[in-house]
């Protein structure tokens, strides 16, 4: 075997991982701190994640907290999280900020499945495009001093299992995230 698949099995983890951050800010009904990583706050002359300039808690399933550790940014943090277009109405209440998470209807829920479908399939889709690119490079070896027909089936067919381990971890994930979108 000539072809050195550690780039390969990493772009794949890096496409889980961002498919894995992206399905995380679907609401679930619960109160989370990933549901405000979209959100993103003018402050000091730039813009900064909300995580960078407040602390984010969950009491309890229904609210979130968020305390700004510079109390002079709390109009920018409550602006921030109520243009995000997250469906969420920050109160600001003295120095911290309170978001009550609704419970979601049956009808929000049936739509937060088909967002994470969408988004699930474009995770297949990065690692279906991964794959052709890898193929090439496999291909390209052809005719090359060393390398037989054979190594180059056994190489597409070791890229075939690892894609096709990355996909049923995709199809886990999306089973589990389903589960927790339809659960009241």
């Amino acid at each position: 075997m000539s072809f050195d698949f550690i780039e390969f099995k990493s772009k794949l983890s890096k496409s889980y991982d961002f498919v894995l951050n992206d399905i995380a800010s679907l609401r679930t009904g619960r109160a989370t701190v990933q549901i405000l990583d979209p959100v993103i706050v003018e402050a000091y002359g730039s813009k900064m994640r909300l995580v960078e300039v407040a602390s984010i808690q969950t009491p309890d399933p229904t609210m979130l907290l968020v305390t700004p550790w510079d109390r002079s940014l709390l109009p920018n943090i409550e602006k921030a999280i109520s243009s995000a277009e997250l469906n969420l109405n920050p109160v600001v209440d003295g120095d911290i900020i309170r978001i009550k998470i609704a419970s979601l209807t049956e009808e929000k829920r049936f739509e937060m499945v088909k967002i994470l479908h969408k988004k699930i399939e474009s995770g297949r889709v990065m690692f279906r495009n991964l794959r052709s690119d890898t193929k090439r490079e496999i291909e390209k070896q052809k005719g090359n001093d060393g390398i037989s027909e054979d190594d180059i089936k056994n190489e597409v067919k070791e890229l075939d299992d690892l894609l096709k381990q990355h996909m049923e971890k995709l199809d886990t994930l999306t089973v589990n995230k389903e589960k927790e979108l339809l659960t009241i």
